[in-house]
Formats: C-alpha cells, sequence, structure tokens
C-alpha cells in the first residue's frame, strides 16, 4: 500500500510565517470573544458556535492549502477567517446585516465567499462530506492542480452520507483531504459513549483510503501534516482522511454549558496544550521575539477585531425586500 509523503514541500517555516500564523489564530480567538459578547447582548441571534481551542487546525490546514477549495460544517468562523475573509464580512453576518459575507441571510452557520474559494459552512451534521465529494470531481473533470478540503466533527462520522460520500471520493479518485476535527465531544456526548469506534480515521479503512492520525494543537504540525495530504491528493492519488484532536473551549453553542465535562480536564488543557501558548513559546525560543513585538502585534489584532464590531453594529440591516433572495429560482 502506498503511503502519504514524507515531507510537504512546503517552504521552511521562519519567523515572518510562524508570526503570521500565530496572529491568525489570535484573531480567530479575540473575534470569537466578541461573537460571544455579543450573543450575550442578542446583538447576535439564534445559534452560535465557537472555534476558541481550535484555532491552530483550521490556521495550519490554511498554511498548506490557502489557494484551494474548502468547505465545512456550523462551527465555521474560524475557518472563513483562515481561508481569508475578513473579520468584518464575518461580524457582520454574524449580526445578521446586509454587509455581511452572505449579506445578513445566513448568519453564524453560512458564511460564505466564493472570493477566496470558501465553500460555505453547513448546518446539517455530516451532510456536507457529499458537496465536498462534488467539489472534488469538479477539480478533476477542470484538471485543476487543487484540492478540496472538507472538515467535519466527531459527530459527522457517523452519518450515513459521509460514507456515501467517501465511497465515491475513493472511487474516483478525487482530489479532496476531509479532515475530522476530533474535539471529543459531539454536542454533549464523548466519543467514547458515541462510537465504539474512536480512532476516526479509521473510517477510511472500510473503502482503501488514506489516512493519518495527530494532535492539532502545534500549528506547525497541522500546516506540515496537512501540506503531506494535500500535496498526495493533488498528485492524483486520490482522497486522505486525517483525524486531528483537537479541543473545544466553550460549550457545543453559546446555549450549552458544558457540565458534561469537568472544569480540570478544560483548565489542563488550556494550561498545556493551548495552540497561542505553543506558538508563542516557540516564537520566543526558535526566533527570539520579544514581548514589545508581541505587545505590538496583540495590539494590531485587538484593533481589527474591535474594528468588525464597530463596523457590523454600524452596518444596515437587510432590506425586506431581499427576503427571498436566493430561495427560489427567476
Amino acid at each position: 500500500m502506498s503511503q502519504l509523503p514524507q515531507e510537504s514541500g512546503l517552504p521552511p517555516l521562519d519567523a515572518d510565517t510562524l508570526l503570521k500564523l500565530y496572529r491568525e489564530m489570535l484573531l480567530i480567538r479575540r473575534v470569537e470573544e466578541l461573537a460571544a459578547k455579543a450573543y450575550t447582548m442578542r446583538k447576535i441571534l439564534g445559534f452560535c458556535h465557537l472555534y476558541i481551542g481550535q484555532e491552530s487546525v483550521a490556521v495550519g490546514a490554511a498554511g498548506a492549502t490557502k489557494d484551494d477549495y474548502w468547505i465545512t460544517a456550523y462551527r465555521e468562523h474560524g475557518h472563513a477567517l483562515a481561508k481569508g475573509m475578513t473579520a468584518r464580512d464575518v461580524m457582520a453576518e454574524l449580526f445578521g446585516k446586509a454587509t455581511g459575507a452572505s449579506r445578513g441571510l445566513g448568519g453564524s452557520m453560512h458564511l460564505f465567499d466564493p472570493d477566496v474559494d470558501f465553500m460555505g459552512g453547513y448546518g446539517i451534521v455530516g451532510a456536507h462530506p457529499p458537496l465536498a465529494t462534488g467539489v472534488g470531481w469538479a477539480i478533476k473533470q477542470r484538471k485543476e492542480n487543487r484540492v478540496c478540503l472538507c472538515f467535519y466533527g466527531d459527530g459527522g462520522s457517523n452519518q450515513g452520507a459521509f460514507f456515501e460520500a467517501l465511497c465515491l471520493a475513493q472511487l474516483y479518485k478525487l482530489p479532496v483531504v476531509f479532515i475530522c476535527e476530533n474535539n471529543a465531544y459531539a454536542m454533549g456526548t464523548s466519543i467514547e459513549r458515541s462510537s465504539f469506534l474512536t480512532d476516526m480515521s479509521r473510517r477510511a479503512d472500510g473503502v482503501g483510503m488514506m489516512r493519518d492520525q495527530f494532535h492539532g494543537f502545534d500549528v506547525v504540525e497541522v500546516r506540515e501534516r496537512v501540506g503531506r495530504a494535500a500535496k498526495y491528493a493533488r498528485e492524483g492519488n486520490g482522497p486522505v482522511l486525517l483525524e486531528i484532536a483537537t479541543y473545544r473551549y466553550r460549550g457545543h453553542s453559546m446555549s450549552d454549558p458544558a457540565k458534561y465535562r469537568s472544569k480540570t480536564e478544560v483548565a489542563d488543557i488550556k494550561e498545556n496544550s493551548d495552540c497561542l501558548l505553543l506558538a508563542e513559546n516557540r516564537l520566543r525560543k526558535d526566533f527570539g521575539i520579544t514581548d514589545e513585538k508581541f505587545a505590538e502585534l496583540r495590539a494590531s489584532v485587538d484593533e481589527e477585531a474591535q474594528d468588525s464590531w464597530d463596523f457590523a453594529e454600524a452596518s444596515p440591516d437587510p432590506s425586506i425586500d431581499t427576503l427571498y433572495d436566493h430561495v427560489y429560482a427567476p
């Protein structure tokens, strides 16, 4: 059986590259923290699923596949920002404003931006992997030198449509990288209580698909490992399933108090595996980045995040005339 490449072929990691990745992770966290605040103030309505704690997965993947297609589930604010959408576009959509990425018609679970090939977040668990397979088919038919990254959760690994998507992707050797962001809890149910098989990468075995499994707290490792999978798929070898172990700090959504896990468990992850702390320590140790540089960067991120809030709050609501736009064909 063939193996994934031993190297991704990505440019070597230098201080500027890692600083950029660190800044992107920090921006996602700041925007999500403001989204949480806005939700409690009822500026954001409906469902709101925060990405806090998982930032290294999206940002590391973007470091390897920024120019490829992405499609994901409903916890997608971080993916959208990592892929290239602006904080203004994201926050205005969360606020339901006409200036948002989906013109205020999609909200938290339905960000979308074809300009950066972000093919959307989808609210039905496990229902979007078939769309990723379709994107992979289009890539192959167009002979594009690209891949489609499909992000989903451990809960989505148990859905029927997910298995169908894997079967066809492997049958036709489509350039898709399926990424299971295993944050250990499908809504409020631990993985041990929802699946006999807890190694989610082994879902690939049933269709003979290449797979890999690793922890996703280190953005540098995510960048490299996703890069290897993308290289394999891009070269026409077929799809890859990656299981990336991660952890969300907040509940499943803003309405979830997350009482099904202990405070000690969450505190341990924050203290020992936080992606921002790991990246910061590497920047200090390997590249000599100073406190002054970090303070400057944090101030820049805080300003950008606050600007997104101010922009969203000042933006107009969608016109009632747009109520049925994009619902029915002309």
